[in-house]
Order: structure tokens, then sequence, then C-alpha cells
């Protein structure tokens, strides 16, 4: 593969491993060169063995719109990602600032809303957006958290420095791929971890459980669900993947049920048991019948009333998603400084609120330029990317500003870093090795404690010029490696 190394330029582009022409950074020169030296034959075997893996692993994702296809394998690029453990320090100590903040901000507008009172940000926003639920006024969840699981998009841009894209608070998902990711790799490319200080992160499971169970304090041995919608959903896969590697017990709504002493209870062939934490993958709206839709058949009627008398704990807790919000994000530095007194680690990526009219005003004359995204999509759905979109879709969001700006963000369109990915020629005759577009989604576990993974899911645009890099839009990913650091004997 030196031919095709040798050859490699990101041009103006920021690349991840590779500073210049013939130039790998260091954290990422030992394994350039042993890639280098790799035969394109062997290089092409090791692509067909991680294809050959992830299908004998079942690792698949849903993409809905597939008739007839619904698991897809899951696309993988054997090349990693590489961060030099310094930098990830920093990082790291800026997503713990970001999540402390944003749970003191959950607390705060369910109970007594005092950074709206003092002005900071405007109550509407608030109250009126789509995550919020009147439902949770007064609850203090354990520990005062509320977003317990967090996964916050990272992107770098042709500067060098990471910015915060998003933080996804919901039901973050993507964790499992970033475990496979690593198992992946060490089959097909076992040699390398012997030469490199590769931080874990293979004890993901276990600080899932630790944390999950530290939201029952007064229990030495709760009894801990993985609340799944079913089969038919997309991250089925994972769902399943982490309730079998964290010791969970895989259950759907109507798997439960809410006892007369405000107890929930899994149906066993021994009878009804106790549960006492319930991890849940379903969106507020389907969690429970009583409260939010009637029509979900997902969810367990009462289960809102099990949490708010303390009977269950949920993870993440009902109304987290306020925090999801787009437009609010465009507040999280202010509420760091609010809320901590300290400045941002990690910046956001640059934003204008469109309910600002100064911002507006600007949005609308420069859409060919931006991205707009509305408050409340995700999976980028929604959102127009204005240099890769067409006039009809620009004036088309045009519209859609100007009737309803509350509703919408937009930033200007970074130049992400690109990082080698193996490509197939259009001939499929040969692998090459091009420049493409990545993100970062790190995981945050917020209990007791607060645990941030070894880097995270790599997400990335397989398409040439492309930024999209959700999977369930032709992207791909790749193993994240931190590398320096790693304690002796410490299992990759």
């Amino acid at each position: 593969m030196k031919k095709e190394w040798n050859q490699y330029d990101p041009g103006s582009l920021y690349d991840e491993l590779i500073a210049a022409l013939h130039q790998p950074r260091e954290a990422s020169y030992k394994l350039v060169e042993y890639l280098r030296h790799l035969t394109p034959d062997r290089f092409r075997q090791c692509v067909q063995e991680s294809e050959v893996v992830i299908r004998e692993m079942g690792i698949t994702f849903t993409v809905y719109s597939d008739a007839g296809n619904i698991d897809r394998a899951w696309p993988f690029d054997i090349i990693p990602r590489i961060i030099p453990a310094t930098e990830w320090d920093r990082t790291e100590i800026g997503l713990k600032q970001r999540i402390r903040a944003l749970n003191m901000f959950i607390q705060d507008i369910y109970n007594g809303g005092k950074i709206l009172k003092d002005g900071v940000m405007p109550a509407d926003i608030v109250l009126q957006s789509k995550g919020y639920r009147q439902a949770c006024i007064g609850m203090t969840p354990p520990h005062g958290v509320w977003a317990n699981i967090c996964g916050s998009d990272l992107v770098r841009h042709s500067d060098g420095a990471l910015y915060v894209l998003e933080d996804n608070l919901r039901v973050p998902s993507g964790v499992a791929y970033m475990l496979e990711n690593r198992n992946i790799t060490k089959r097909v490319l076992p040699e390398i971890f012997n030469t490199l200080p590769i931080r874990p992160v293979s004890n993901y499971p276990a600080q899932l459980y630790e944390m999950l169970a530290s939201l029952r304090p007064d229990l030495d041995d709760p009894t801990i669900a993985l609340m799944t919608p079913g089969i038919y959903n997309s991250a089925y896969f994972e769902h399943a993947f982490l309730a079998q590697q964290a010791g969970l017990v895989l259950l759907e709504g109507a798997d439960l049920v809410v006892g007369k002493d405000d107890y929930v209870y899994m149906k066993t062939i021994k009878g009804l048991e106790r549960v006492d934490v319930i991890y849940r993958r379903i969106d507020d709206d389907f969690i429970d019948p009583e409260v939010f839709r009637e029509d979900s058949m997902l969810g367990v009627p009462g289960i809102m009333r099990a949490w708010k008398a303390g009977k269950v704990a949920i993870a993440n807790a009902p109304g987290c998603g306020v925090a999801d919000d787009k437009v609010i994000y465009a507040y999280v530095p202010d509420m760091i400084r609010y809320y901590l007194g300290e400045e941002p680690s990690l910046p956001n990526v640059p934003t204008y609120v469109c309910r600002r009219d100064e911002d507006r005003e600007y949005v609308l004359e420069h859409l060919a330029e931006l991205v707009v995204k509305p408050a409340n999509e995700s999976g980028g759905y929604g959102m127009l990317v204005g240099p890769h979109s067409t006039a009809e879709k620009v004036e088309e969001f045009r519209k859609l500003i100007q009737e309803d700006p509350n509703n919408y963000i937009a930033q200007p369109t970074l130049s992400l870093s690109v990082t080698p990915t193996s490509c197939e020629t259009p001939n499929q005759e040969r692998i090459k090795i091009a420049p493409r577009h990545v993100d970062l989604r790190p995981f945050i576990l917020s209990g007791k404690d607060i645990f941030v993974t070894a880097g995270g899911l790599t997400r990335v645009a397989l398409v040439e010029g492309s930024l999209v890099v959700n999977s369930s839009q032709g992207g791909g990913s790749k193993d994240t490696w931190i590398v320096g650091d790693v304690q002796e004997g410490e299992e990759i």
C-alpha cells in the first residue's frame, strides 16, 4: 500500500492522521507505517475480513425506508482514527463541565426556573420546547442528574480545534457500535495493538451498570432493566447488545406493569418480580399512555407515577429532552457561566438564533452558505446544508424560517476534518485511500460520578465531499484510538 499512502493528499483540509503530504502526525506515525507496509492484497483481505466479522457477529442497523430489507450490515472502515491522549484529556474535562451544567439547567427549570427569572435565557424557548414536560415539575432525580447517558457530537474545524455540534440527551445511540468497532479492529489488525498505547473502551458496560445501580443507593443489588421499543426499532441491535454486555434484563413495555403499590414489576414465568432501575430507550411521548400519548403501545401505564413516587429510577429521566433542543443548545455556554462560574472549555459551533432579529436577517441573506437546523429533529433530518443544496430547497427554508423563526438555528458550514478512509475505485479493481469527513460522538455517563468514554463513535461520510455522516443516510464508522498513557497491564 506504499503507493496509495504516498499519493494520499488531504490538500487544504485538516487531516486527523496526516499533517502534510508524506508526514504522519506524531501519534499516528506507527499506524501509518504499519498500513503502508501491507501489500494491496493483504489490505483488501483485511477489509474483507472485517465484512465477514460484521456478518458473523450480526452487527446491524435498521433503515426504515428500505422496503423489504429491514437490517443492514454495519458500514465500517478499517483505518482507525487517532486522537492524542493529551488532547483528549482536555476534551474530557470540557465534556464533564458541559454535562454538569446541562443537568443543573434541567433541574433548575423544573424547580423554580431561576435561570429564566434572571434573564439569562428567554423563558418562552424553554417552556414552548417540545422536550419540556410539565409532568416533571417539582421532580429531583437521584443525584440531581436528569441526563444519565449523553452523546455529545464533536467536530474538528480547519483550525484544528474541536467544537460541540450538538448534545444528544434523550435516548442517545451508537455506543454499541463504538465497542464493536474496537472488537472488529482487534480481529483484523491485531499486531498494531502491541505497538501503540491505545486506551480501552471495553469498560463501558461495567461503567454503565455501575452508574445505573447508583440511581438506587438505597438498594444493595437493584434489578436493572433495559426497556426497548422492540425488534423493529432501528437501534434494537444496540439494545440487545448492551443488555447482554452490562447484565441488564431486556424488556419491552408489555413485559412491565405498575402495581397498586406504585412499584414496577416485570412479568416472569414465576410471577411478578420488581424492577428498580429502568434504562429506557423509548422517547417521552411513548413511555406512559396515562401521561403522554394515549395511543402508545410501547410504554407502561403508570410508570410516571412510580417514578415520581421514587419507587423506580429511570435513565434518562423523563423531561431531560428539553436540553436536547437545538435552540437551547445555543445557550449552553451561558449555562456554564451561570451555574458553574466558569468559561466553557469546549466551544459551541458559532450559532445564529433565528428568533433574534439581527441573527435572522443575517441568516436569510446568507442561507446558501449556512447549515440550518430545526429545534427538535435528529439524525440529520429536516435540515438544510446550504452549499450542498438546491435553489428550490434554499427558498423552501427561507419560508419556513420566516413562518416560524423560533424553531430554527443556523451555523456556518464548517470545514470538517478528514481522515484516510479505504474506498473502492469505480471498477472495484482496487481499494484506494482517500480523505473523508468525520465527526465524533463520545458518551458521558452521569450518576454518582461522571465517566467519559476514551474517544467514542467516529462516524465518517463515505461519499466523497459529503458532510453527512449518519449511517441512515449513507455514512459509516471507524474505530477511535486515544493514544498514550495506558496503564501497564490495562486491557485495550
